[in-house]
């Protein structure tokens, strides 16, 4: 890939949470969204000391839709439809806020006390204009639902969207593509040429 190819580089912001730091990559002031996708945010790695942890208050979304999905550790959502949901490494939580839902995010007690290490990205996604006010919405699919492609040291799990023959059971109001790619020491993964 020459450097041509290259439309913009992002340096993420670092905020500084207390117990842990959030890069925010998106929005950025010359580039506010990829796709859908208007926030992007890489929490961790971080190893909290016993008692600490994340705990986002409960706070209200409109309009969008959330993505939460983990590398290590885990959180605990909670949400005002009733949804409890623990969401461990490589399963994906969508949240769909519609017209209006609350939520809020906790490390789960016994990851805080075991010193387990904490990392995710959290990303929002932009509901179409005849859907942001639609009806709330939760999902949840654990890593087994989640297709996973492999070929040649090259490990890709489609999260939403589809891709290397494979389509991820995620629903979404637009269109998307959210991949984890994993590749071995020397490994390359050959992309398919934009307009296909």
């Amino acid at each position: 890939m020459s450097s041509t190819a290259i439309d913009i580089v992002i340096d993420p912001r670092v905020t500084d949470l207390g117990d842990f730091e959030v890069r925010r990559v998106l929005p950025f002031a010359k580039r506010r969204e990829v796709g859908p996708f208007v926030f992007f945010d890489h929490m961790g790695p971080v190893v909290f000391a016993p008692g600490k942890g994340v705990n986002v208050r409960p706070h209200p979304h409109i309009g969008l839709a959330t993505v939460t999905y983990l590398f290590s550790g885990a959180m605990d959502h909670r949400d005002s439809l009733g949804t409890v949901q623990r969401i461990e490494p490589g399963a994906i939580n969508l949240m769909t806020a519609g017209h209006g839902i609350v939520h809020s995010e906790r490390v789960p007690e016994d990851v805080r006390l075991d010193g387990t290490e904490v990392e995710g990205i959290q990303t929002w996604l932009a509901l179409p204009e005849d859907k942001e006010n639609g009806e709330p919405a939760f999902s949840h699919h654990p890593k087994d639902s989640l297709p996973l492609y492999q070929s040649r040291g090259v490990r890709a799990r489609v999260l939403i969207g589809g891709a290397f023959g494979v389509q991820s059971p995620v629903p979404t109001a637009s269109p998307a593509l959210y991949v984890d790619i994993e590749l071995d020491a020397g490994g390359s993964l050959p992309l398919p040429p934009r307009d296909q």
